[in-house]
Order: C-alpha cells, then structure tokens, then sequence
C-alpha cells in the first residue's frame, strides 16, 4: 500500500514539473482554434512568467526589420498578436518559400491516401522528358529528391522549364537548394487526377480552417494567406500533422519531415529547415558552416523559412509557434530563405522568455 502511495505521489510530481527549459505550458492542454469562426483563446506573457520588460524592445526590433506581423502561440493559444505598417489581421501576404512546408504535407496525404510513393521516379507521374537531361539521368530522379533538395538538375536558374532542368550531378548526391521542387505539385496533381490546389484545399486547407490562395508568382507558385493562418499550419506542424481529433498528415510522414533527410546538409529535412544539427548550407552556394542553422534558437526547433523572412518556427520544447510576415528584415539582401534576422530576432525572444 506505501509504495501504490508513492508511485501516485511521484506521478502527481511529474505532471506539475515544467520541461527541461523552465517552461510550465506543457502541461496544459493544447488547444484549436474553431474552423468556422474566427475565436481563438489568448494568454497573457504575464501568465507565462515572460519578462515583460523585454516586450517593448522586441516590438522595436520587429518593426525596425519591416514586419508587417507577428504572432506566438503556446499550447495553441496566442500570447502576442501584433500588426504593423498599416497590415490587418484580415490582410494576405505571400509565403514565398515558407509555403514549401504545404507542398510537403500535400504530398504526403498524397501517398498516405495511396495515390503515390515518394520512392517512386518522378518520370512515373510526369512521362519521361519532364527535365531536360539524358533519360538514364532523369530516371534517378524521385519525388523524395525533390523534397530533399537533391535532384541534382542544375540550379543557375530558378525558373523551372525544361530547358533549364539540366543534368549536373546524380540524384542523390548534390544538396542545392532549387525551386524543381515545384514539380512535386505536378505529381500531387497526375496522381489525384485534378488541380493540385484542388486537391490541397480540401486535403489541407479547409481542414484545419485556412484561407489563402496560390497565385503564380514570379519564380514558382506563391502561397497568401492572413496571418492566422499561417499560424494554423503551424499549429499543425507542432502537433504533428494532427488537428483537434483528425490525423491530418500521418506522424511518420511528418517526423521524417522534420529529420535530416539526406547525408548532405543536416539541417534540411523534407522542405523544413531543422535546427541544433551542428552544420548547414545555404541556397545559392556549395558551403558547409559548422554551427547550427540559428545558434540562439532552441535546438529541436524546425522551420518553413520563405524570402524576406517569412517564417514559421516550431519549437516543441516549448509546445510554441512563432509566426513572421513583412518585407525583407535587410532590403539590400532580400535572400531566399535564411538571414542574419533569425539569430537576432532569437536573441529578442530569449530575452522575453528568460
């Protein structure tokens, strides 16, 4: 009988204990917004132990990198909300690159469902031809390359026609970061046999109550939305692939998302960028950097990082989710994907949260 006591003390004791990091929210209950309203339950910083003192500079920092907004979720709830430089939170704003995350979790519906395998040679779902590259060449080239970053079709140009899909290496053994990976939406859309934003909506999207649009942008296909929504999706990411009781996206699937995905550059998983790996490389060159992708992020931290920092940061450790939408921190160095704003906007956030 004394030890059935203490087994129910000690797990009393456990269930009040914070993570690791000093964080006490993970012991709430994580929460969904509706998807047919626009409700969403908040906390205050206050009620989270955040020093509040730091609020103000963040705020100051956020708007002198051109944000337009900004948001943070803990267990599902939003703690900061904030609009800038006349946006609203009904305004939609390009994801740019970030939006690789839903081309991602697109297809892995896509192959749940049983319309394709990602092992399976693009050229099965698009015919051969689809790049121009000798056919034993193209023939290497799977889906699960174009979600790794791995085709190794050549990467001068980021407008994806045939002519420009060139043969530069084998499949598999050259990380480059390149947009072929829109071809994936091809693949999604022969395998479903309808539109690929068709087949997103009512796989994704309307599931987890988003709204946006694809449009074409300049370069590839460019996902907006409001702000909400984006932080929905990630929401999404933080919990897995699950939404309120729905499997969304199968959690192996995800998980292999958010893992290094080839031998290459650690930090990059299928189209999310995955932090604490101890070496990256960046689009546009050929560069391995010893340090983690953002050095004062939480290590478990995994991100959809698009052009002028668009960002969505996953943190489970501290069951959060921080969204960034806006112009590019540094207008000279628009950049692709990541920038020198991530680590300082860490620094801002560790200040609030320590």
């Amino acid at each position: 009988m004394k030890n059935l006591t203490y087994l129910f003390l000690l797990s009393i004791t456990f269930l009040g204990c914070s993570s690791d990091d000093g964080d006490t929210t993970n012991v709430e209950t994580m929460y969904f917004p509706s998807n047919t309203n626009n409700v969403w339950e908040t906390k205050t910083p206050a009620s989270l132990g955040w020093n509040e003192s730091q609020l103000q500079p963040l705020r100051d920092y956020l708007i002198d990198k051109n944000t337009k907004s900004f948001m943070i979720l803990v267990n599902g709830r939003i703690v900061m909300e904030e609009y800038y430089d006349g946006h609203t939170a009904s305004t939609s704003w390009q994801w740019n690159s970030a939006g690789k995350t839903l081309v991602t979790t697109t297809t892995g519906i896509a192959q749940q469902e049983g319309l394709l395998n990602i092992n399976d040679k693009v050229s099965t779902y698009l015919g051969e031809g689809w790049a121009n590259a000798p056919i034993d060449k193209e023939n290497l080239i799977t889906s699960k390359n174009l979600l790794t970053m791995t085709s190794g079709l050549n990467d001068e140009s980021n407008f994806v026609i045939p002519a420009n899909l060139t043969y530069l290496a084998d499949a598999g053994t050259r990380w480059s970061y390149h947009n072929v990976f829109q071809k994936l939406m091809d693949v999604v859309a022969d395998a479903s046999n309808q539109g690929f934003e068709t087949y997103f909506n009512a796989k994704l999207k309307n599931k987890i109550g988003m709204d946006g649009f694809w449009n074409n942008g300049v370069i590839f296909k460019v996902y907006n939305s409001n702000t909400r929504s984006m932080a929905r999706f990630g929401l999404l990411a933080l919990n897995k692939g699950k939404w309120k009781n729905e499997t969304i996206i199968n959690e192996t699937f995800f998980n292999q998302s958010i893992t290094t995905s080839q031998n290459i550059n650690p930090s990059y998983g299928y189209l999310w960028w995955l932090n604490g790996k101890g070496s990256y490389m960046v689009p546009g060159g050929q560069t391995v950097y010893p340090t983690n992708l953002v050095p004062d992020a939480p290590s478990d931290m995994y991100a959809a990082m698009g052009a002028e920092d668009q960002r969505i940061y996953v943190i489970p450790s501290k069951n959060m989710v921080v969204i960034r939408m806006g112009n590019a921190s540094d207008p000279t160095n628009p950049n692709f994907a990541l920038s020198g704003f991530d680590n300082a906007l860490w620094q801002k956030l560790n200040a609030v949260f320590n």
